[in-house]
């Protein structure tokens, strides 16, 4: 096994006691892959009258990717799609050239727990139109005493239906009991791995809640132990060919095309239509790091 990086989410309050802890990007890995941003959200059980409510807000150059696990959100954006993302489905939007959209708890007072992961698009297609794609029925299967759910890419027999445009790969392991498995992997891809529950093991290396391992590449077996009641995210990629720049919720290769579309959002251009019935707050973005 290549040595194992580990690292400490970073944990953010978005407020309304919603606590999220941001894996990547950070100082020593900005990426697995295409795999560009994971914040694990929750789990939080929300006051009554409160929940998450995200305004709209825009994103450029990637596809958000959310994996719920407890809870109901309601997706909304501005090409005029909603939808309902409920336990063990995938919400998938290509931003692309541009688009715009809101997050909401169903219902207030519900339990809410997830991964939102970004997967930068590649230059080719990073100006792409903007599109959303909902995935209610993922490969399940049994290995050993763990239930492996497939949310990203192929393993074995058996492919994510969930369209990307990296080499990728994402899996969801679980258990009741604890359990060792031996799982297959791509020399040629990176991986990084997150317990979202209890405890996981690597050999001596024993990682817990909201630790994630960076686990490098050239490996073809992942040995790993899973405490009882485990559960942890598993993604993977071909790495990236060129640095990737990260700014507020946009994702590019150059500065200027960042400024530009952080510009456009703010003056209201129909790059960014509107959501919904336009009466969501819009989310205001923090001043450019750099001169425009």
């Amino acid at each position: 096994m290549s040595p194992i990086v580990r690292i400490e989410a970073r944990s953010a309050d978005l407020g309304d006691g919603m606590l999220v802890r941001r894996a990547l990007p950070n100082r020593q890995q900005r990426m697995v892959g295409a795999w560009c941003f994971l914040d694990h959200a929750g789990p939080v059980d929300f006051a009554p009258g409160h929940g998450m409510h995200v305004g709209a807000h825009p994103h450029t150059g990637l596809q958000t990717f959310t994996w719920l696990i407890e809870g109901e959100v309601r997706h909304r954006d501005s090409l005029g799609n909603e939808q309902i993302i409920r336990p063990g489905q995938v919400n998938l939007m290509t931003a692309g050239r541009g688009i715009a959209h809101t997050e909401d708890s169903v219902v207030d007072g519900q339990r809410l727990h997830a991964a939102q992961l970004w997967i930068a698009l590649p230059p080719e297609a990073e100006d792409c139109a903007p599109n959303f794609a909902h995935y209610p029925d993922l490969p399940r299967w049994q290995e050993g005493g763990a239930q492996l759910t497939l949310l990203a890419g192929s393993y074995g027999e058996h492919t994510a239906p969930t369209r990307l445009y990296s080499p990728l790969f994402g899996l969801d392991i679980t258990c009741d009991a604890a359990t060792a498995v031996n799982l297959q992997q791509d020399p040629d891809f990176e991986y990084g791995l997150l317990p979202l529950a209890g405890e996981a093991a690597i050999g001596e290396e024993v990682l817990r809640t909201d630790e994630f391992a960076y686990l490098g590449r050239g490996q073809d077996r992942l040995p790993l132990n899973l405490a009882a009641g485990a559960k942890v995210l598993l993604i993977g990629g071909r790495p990236f060919d060129q640095p990737v720049l990260i700014w507020w919720n946009f994702v590019g290769f150059t500065k200027s095309a960042i400024a530009e579309a952080q510009s456009q959002w703010e003056t209201g251009d129909p790059r960014f239509g509107p959501v919904g019935d336009g009466s969501a707050k819009r989310l205001a973005p923090p001043p450019l790091p750099w001169r425009a």
